[in-house]
């Protein structure tokens, strides 16, 4: 009985240590690791990625306003203008400039994804999802479907109205690996479904967010909050640390004290269980982290500053500032390498569990005692 209860107790402990080992995923990714996975999001929740200033777009206004008034009907410029005009912030121009484009030149792609946007960017939902309808139904495959995303994000925003208004965050719920929460289970629902299809929805609906940050604005809460939920959707690829500054990022974004507090504690969520660094089980809080986001934040401002004061001077000289930016910004796009980053290394692949090391160490045991034994074997056979 001794030596039953004497085998019986390391499988007992195994077995618990297994089971707490798969409930606390004791994990230390690095902000390297979730960048592999999901490159340049981090340089977009930051925004250190080329983007133009105002002064650009108020350039390019006069220059297509110019160019226009002896070429009224040249479609691109009429284009170019709406845009510009959408990025000022006025969307009541950007609209009547891309409705007089539709008047000559019916039916477009370009005029409706851009309609739709700006209908968006002025709170005119439907009239927004009528247009997005249109450019889906034209060219379904255009800017890597972003258009599709963007129509289901405006469709997540309606059902989350309230007296007719987004209240911030949208969805209040704290997220945890691989729980559907806001825009996630929106689009997935909370019905099984095959790994695979989840990752390949979630990545294409991660390109479409991305694409709209990049394009439209990086630093919008909305966007900054669906991109999170994405984020921690999967089990297998998630990235807490890039969602946790996802979730910070939009309570700067936000105004309230209450939307703001709401996500901070986000935030502070997804780092459960994200250790300080490897081998130990301090958990990562979040005021360290924030650190961390503000000297990168401060890196990305001072790079984007210097795009400013570049673009500043090509419009002081009269140079053609849209060929100078490409050629500075476009051939090759900047990295986020702040020093903070430097030292940080890959040190090992999620998830670190105390259940892993067991099996590592139990695997490892078993070697050394094979090697032993043919060693014993080898030194017998010589004598």
């Amino acid at each position: 009985m001794i030596r039953m209860y004497g085998r019986l107790i390391p499988c007992l402990t195994l077995a618990i240590l297994a089971q707490t080992a798969f409930a606390c995923l004791w994990d230390y990714d690095t902000l390297l690791v979730e960048r592999s996975r999901f490159p340049e999001i981090h340089e977009l929740i930051v925004g250190k990625f080329p983007h133009h200033s105002e002064a650009f777009y108020q350039w390019r206004i006069k220059d297509r306003l110019r160019r226009l008034t002896s070429d009224p009907d040249n479609l691109r410029l009429l284009d170019d203008l709406s845009v510009a005009y959408d990025k000022i912030g006025d969307n009541e121009l950007a609209i009547q400039t891309a409705l007089r484009k539709e008047s000559l030149a019916a039916n477009t792609y370009e005029t409706h994804a851009n309609l739709g946007t700006f209908y968006i960017h002025s709170g005119r939902f439907e009239e927004g999802l009528q247009q997005l309808d249109q450019a889906i139904e034209i060219n379904p495959e255009a800017h890597f479907g972003r258009e599709v995303y963007q129509k289901k994000l405006v469709e997540y925003l309606i059902s989350r109205q309230l007296d007719g208004k987004i209240h911030f965050p949208i969805d209040t719920t704290m997220r945890r690996t691989g729980k559907r929460c806001g825009f996630a289970l929106f689009i997935l629902g909370d019905q099984r479904l095959e790994p695979d299809k989840v990752q390949e929805e979630i990545q294409q609906a991660i390109k479409g967010v991305t694409g709209m940050m990049r394009f439209g604005n990086h630093a919008s809460p909305i966007l900054l909050e669906v991109l999170g939920d994405l984020l921690m959707a999967d089990s297998e690829t998630d990235a807490k640390r890039l969602a946790a500054r996802a979730f910070l990022k939009a309570s700067y974004e936000t105004d309230g004290v209450e939307s703001k507090a709401a996500y901070r504690e986000i935030a502070s969520g997804l780092l459960q269980f994200q250790t300080v660094r490897q081998g130990k089980n301090t958990e990562l809080p979040l005021g360290q982290l924030e650190g961390l986001l503000r000297t990168e934040l401060d890196a990305a401002n001072t790079w984007h500053d210097e795009l400013k004061a570049d673009e500043d001077q090509w419009i002081k000289d009269g140079a053609n500032v849209e060929e100078e930016y490409r050629e500075k910004y476009l051939t090759s796009p900047p990295s986020l390498n702040p020093s903070n980053l430097n030292s940080l290394k890959l040190l090992n692949l999620r998830p670190v569990t105390i259940g892993i090391g067991i099996m590592t160490l139990g695997t490892a045991t078993l070697l050394i005692a094979k090697r032993k034994s043919i060693k014993k074997a080898k030194v017998s056979s010589e004598r």
